[in-house]
């Protein structure tokens, strides 16, 4: 794990385990949270790590283990003791900082590993979505113990969904099927699909200051933005890794930049609204780079 701010770097090792998805705490600016498996999350077990940044470095806070690996991490909006991941066996877990026996609830219904869980950002609902390698997304209200729907359309693997962070019940889904998709939960329908990419694609993210915007990564190399009032062009596609695109995420403070990370090694900085869109490649991963996150609190921090 590599905290980068204004050329400064903090590293945190986790020997034996390949850290898959990296979330900065909503509350606490200098927590975070890691999803790690052991061997590519092939075979093996996972760990969630809970790190803290200080002034001489990233130290370990609590770490929970997992008889399979972990894929994705999400923090609770409205307990910051809270967080939820995905594994490999298909289960959604969720943990609480504050007790480490194990996870508070194990939520079993996909079929196949959970590539993808993300906490509903409207203040309207407490609502966790995951997304499945059996093509599925379900959403969840963490107090219950079976999902609340399951939303079928995808044609191949889903490897991220995403709330929006303006419309209540609303998310958007990546899948190996090369199409985005747009989602009303609570009408339990797909609302949009759009044919994004001629490849995988393995992540999406929302434009944090408008609503109809989102973000595609794909296996073709490429981000492409999109406008969900016109979807046949895409406002911006942005090129420069030289391997597929892993995660994707739209600053909370600018409109138009956003970060993403690749099996190429690199951290890239964009301004899709700029006329040069690369602002920055950070080379300091010696492996596949596959989760990233912007601190909500500390402006410029990745």
């Amino acid at each position: 794990i590599v905290l980068e701010k204004a050329r400064s770097m903090a590293t945190f090792r986790s020997p034996g385990r390949h850290g898959y998805a990296v979330e900065v705490s909503p509350f606490l600016p200098s927590l975070l949270a890691c999803a790690a498996s052991q061997h590519y999350g092939i075979a093996g077990s996972g760990t969630l790590f809970v790190l803290e940044q200080e002034e001489a470095g990233v130290s370990l806070v609590t770490s929970f283990d997992w008889n399979d690996g972990l894929f994705d991490v999400t923090w609770s909006e409205n307990n910051e003791h809270v967080l939820v991941t995905g594994g490999g066996d298909g289960t959604v877990q969720l943990w609480d900082t504050a007790n480490p026996q194990g996870p508070l609830q194990v939520l079993k219904e996909h079929t196949q590993e959970v590539y993808s869980v993300d906490w509903s950002q409207t203040r309207a609902e407490t609502l966790v979505v995951s997304g499945s390698w059996d093509h599925t997304a379900k959403v969840w209200d963490p107090e219950r113990p079976h999902s609340l729907s399951t939303l079928q359309g995808h044609e191949g693997v889903i490897y991220s969904t995403i709330w929006s962070p303006h419309i209540p019940g609303c998310f958007a889904s990546a899948s190996g099927d090369g199409t985005l998709r747009v989602w009303d939960m609570k009408a339990g329908v797909c609302r949009l699909v759009i044919p994004a990419h001629q490849a995988e694609i393995l992540t999406c993210d929302w434009c944090k200051y408008d609503q109809n915007v989102v973000v595609t990564g794909s296996v073709d190399c490429s981000l492409c933005v999109w406008d969900l009032r016109n979807v046949r062009q895409h406002v911006a596609r942005l090129t420069g890794h030289s391997y597929a695109i892993r995660r994707v995420k739209f600053s909370p403070f600018h409109h138009s930049v956003l970060a993403s990370c690749s099996y190429d090694f690199t951290v890239r900085l964009w301004d899709f609204a700029g006329s040069e869109p690369l602002l920055e490649t950070l080379e300091h991963h010696t492996e596949f780079v596959c989760g990233l996150d912007f601190n909500l609190h500390v402006p410029n921090q990745v």
